[in-house]
């Protein structure tokens, strides 16, 4: 049995964002993974294949950051890679969110290039160092790939170096990470929003 500080907290913390994101619809079926970073070497992570509104503590397991798990025979989920990828790169990320939200989902397939450019929306300063509409989020779209390697390969050199705390998997979702999972929910509302208003602007043009 795995007793690892901070991790009942975390299991809490987890299973409280799936039936908050589920009641959202942003994680049909068994889409989308989540995970909290319990110290410098390991977090909890969904379990590969469970619906995410009816997470219980046995859906939630330790791995490290390369995805190798802790005391247990589950496998946690196939994009948990692109979760250990933050938190080994990012010592401040302590929780990432990754939803299958539609609006997400059909703006990366209308984006050309490789970047989704928002501006002058006021829920951009829900991103901590943002502080105007006038703000400009460049946020990276990069192509799916069944290969998670190669994907975080691809991921790694894209990630941002700024205030965007998120990047799309073209016709899959979205990645978002914050230091807590009360912050990181409130980006993925957030990003939800934006995302519908930008598909309404592109529709009204």
């Amino acid at each position: 049995m795995i007793d690892l500080p901070g991790l009942a907290r975390a299991q809490a913390s987890l299973i409280d964002a799936g039936r908050v994101l589920d009641r959202a619809n942003m994680v049909p079926a068994t889409g989308g993974n989540f995970s909290m970073r319990l110290d410098e070497h390991f977090m909890a992570v969904t379990v590969s294949g469970r619906h995410k509104g009816q997470l219980s503590g046995s859906d939630i397991m330790v791995t490290d950051f390369e995805c190798v798990p802790l005391g247990s025979t589950l496998k946690p989920s196939d994009e948990a890679l692109l979760h250990g990828q933050l938190y080994r790169l990012r010592p401040d990320v302590g929780a990432v969110l990754h939803t299958h939200c539609r609006a997400a989902t059909a703006l990366s397939c209308l984006v050309e290039g490789d970047e989704l450019v928002l501006e002058g929306l006021e829920l951009l300063k829900v991103f901590e160092g943002i502080t105007t509409h006038e703000a400009r989020l460049r946020i990276p779209v990069v192509d799916n790939s069944q290969d998670i390697p190669a994907l975080a390969r691809e991921v790694e050199p894209r990630l941002p170096q700024d205030d965007c705390h998120v990047y799309l998997i073209r016709g899959h979702g979205l990645y978002t990470w914050a230091r807590d999972m009360t912050r990181c929910l409130y980006q993925v509302e957030a990003l939800s929003a934006l995302f519908d208003c930008e598909l309404t602007v592109r529709r009204c043009r």
